[in-house]
């Protein structure tokens, strides 16, 4: 009678979990339904400005130096007239100036933009999307760009780290915050 018992859940046992998986089979198809289907397409890439001063050289300054460098980081993202297209800009401006005097050696901008044809992504999202996933696509080419402008310069290439571009968006979005909190009339 025990081997019966046994023999019993076991054969139970396979048939609850074949029913299990059935059921989270089925509870992953439905949320794949209800998550929008987000599709990103690059379109086009393209340098709108790029300028580089060798401010070194213009002064004659000759011999090593030991370089600071500051880089500020910008981003604008514009609708375009064909639906569901994006004009999504890396502004740089890389300042690099002597350690001992502060003297400049050079200065870079670069305006950097990438056409997307964005797709499945909710309204309320489309601005941090725009502003944080576009650029992480372009920043490869950003960075290849000033390594080459700046060893064409005279300069060992610069390399740039890695921008953390959710960091970024946060602290706009917080600086935005502050600034409307400041200009709202104080009761």
């Amino acid at each position: 009678m025990s081997d019966e018992t046994t023999n019993g859940a076991a054969d139970q046992a396979p048939t609850d979990q074949t029913n299990d998986q059935a059921n989270g089979e089925q509870a992953n198809a439905a949320q794949q339904q209800q998550q929008p289907q987000i599709s990103q397409r690059v379109l086009g890439q393209f340098v709108r400005d790029l300028s580089f001063e060798n401010i070194m050289v213009q002064k004659g300054v000759t011999g090593e130096v030991q370089p600071e460098i500051q880089v500020q980081v910008n981003l604008d993202a514009k609708k375009r007239q064909a639906e569901n297209q994006y004009e999504v800009i890396t502004k740089l401006k890389v300042t690099s100036k002597t350690k001992e005097k502060g003297d400049p050696l050079f200065l870079l901008e670069l305006e950097y933009a990438g056409i997307f044809q964005v797709e499945g992504v909710p309204e309320q999202q489309l601005h941090p999307y725009l502003l944080i996933e576009c650029p992480r696509v372009t920043f490869p080419f950003v960075r290849r760009i000033v390594s080459d402008v700046t060893r064409d310069g005279g300069f060992p290439p610069l390399n740039l780290e890695m921008i953390d571009f959710m960091k970024l968006y946060r602290q706009e979005v917080a600086r935005r915050v502050q600034a409307q909190q400041q200009a709202a009339p104080q009761n």
